[in-house]
């Protein structure tokens, strides 16, 4: 469930992270195992907890969260990045809170993984 994840634990400062951007809607920070030179993670402070599930209402907010994703990699020096949002376990997903991964820094192949 979204609202018991390790993300949950560092939006509400229990675990340390290595952020890189924060507004009242989200928070970006660094991943602890990066698949590239750049790699942050793009979590909403409200947990939702994979695209799958997100509804109609949360239209704005996954607006916001791709634009914070962009703004993140420009800051981070990026020209070029890979911006991937995994749902469900079969495509990845391990943290059951809804997060953008902002990956760059080496040429990366197609298709992943």
């Amino acid at each position: 469930m979204a609202d018991d994840t390790i993300f949950r634990k560092i939006l509400h400062g229990e675990i340390p992270c290595d952020k890189v951007y924060s507004d009242e809607f989200c928070l970006a920070f660094r991943d602890i195992a990066p698949q590239a030179p750049i790699h942050v993670l793009v979590i909403p402070r409200r947990p939702i907890e994979s695209l799958r599930s997100a509804v109609e209402s949360d239209q704005t907010l996954l607006g916001h969260l791709l634009l914070v994703a962009a703004r993140v990699a420009r800051q981070e020096g990026l020209n070029d990045w890979r911006t991937v949002i995994n749902s469900g376990t079969g495509a990845g997903q391990t943290v059951f809170h809804l997060h953008v991964h902002v990956i760059g820094g080496r040429p990366l192949a197609w298709p992943p993984g």
